[in-house]
C-alpha cells in the first residue's frame, strides 16, 4: 500500500521590504513522504521569496516536484501556459538545470544542506553559461531551524530585509541570510 501525502496548511505574513511586498497568503502543502520537515519549510521559503505582487503574469504554484520528474517545487505560468519561473528546492543536477533554463524565463534554485559546497564545485562550471539561473545557497544550520517551526497549521511572519530573513510563528523565530551562488547574467 502506497503511502498517502501529509497535508499542511499554513497562513504566511511577508513583509518583503527588498521588493516592496507586503501581502498575506493561505497554503495547502502536500508533504510527500519521502520528504522532510525541513525540506517542506524550504518549500514554503522559496514561495515567500518568490511570489509576484499581483498575478498579471500567473500565479506561483506548488508543483510535484518530488512526484513528477518534469516539474519543478514551484513554478510561475503566465496565461499563456509560457513559464515565467521554474524553482527547485535542493540539488538538482546540471542537465536538469539546462532543461529548466531552455523551458523557463527564470530559473531559481534554493540549495540547502552541509553537501551544498561539494554538490556546487561539481556542477558550477557546467551551469555558469546559464544566464537566467539564479542559485542560493541556505546554512545548514538556518534550514535545521526553519523546520523546527514545522507544524500541520503554521502562522507564520516573514520578513526581509536588505538580504537578511526571519521567519517565526510567534514563539520562535529563525534568521537566515542565503548567500547567493550564481546570479543571473541576462534577462530574456
Amino acid at each position: 500500500m502506497a503511502l498517502k501525502s501529509t497535508i499542511y496548511k499554513a497562513q504566511i505574513q511577508i513583509a518583503d521590504m527588498d521588493r516592496s511586498l507586503y501581502a498575506d497568503h493561505s497554503l495547502t502543502l502536500a508533504r510527500h513522504p519521502s520528504e522532510t520537515d525541513e525540506r517542506m519549510m524550504m518549500r514554503l521559503l522559496a514561495f515567500a521569496l518568490a511570489v509576484p505582487a499581483d498575478t498579471d503574469r500567473g500565479a506561483l504554484e506548488f508543483a510535484a516536484g518530488l512526484s513528477d520528474t518534469d516539474e519543478p517545487d514551484l513554478w510561475q505560468k503566465d496565461l499563456t501556459g509560457a513559464l515565467v519561473q521554474w524553482i527547485e528546492v535542493g540539488q538538482p543536477d546540471d542537465r536538469r538545470l539546462a532543461k529548466a533554463c531552455g523551458r523557463a524565463e527564470q530559473v531559481r534554485i534554493w540549495a540547502y544542506g552541509s553537501s551544498t559546497p561539494i554538490w556546487w564545485q561539481s556542477i558550477a562550471g557546467k551551469v555558469a553559461r546559464l544566464s537566467n539561473l539564479e542559485v542560493w545557497q541556505v546554512p545548514p544550520e538556518a534550514s535545521r531551524e526553519l523546520a523546527a517551526l514545522a507544524a500541520r497549521g503554521m502562522q507564520l511572519q516573514i520578513t526581509v530585509q536588505e538580504g537578511q530573513i526571519w521567519v517565526g510563528n510567534g514563539d520562535h523565530s529563525v534568521a537566515l541570510e542565503p548567500v547567493a551562488l550564481q546570479r543571473p547574467t541576462a534577462r530574456r
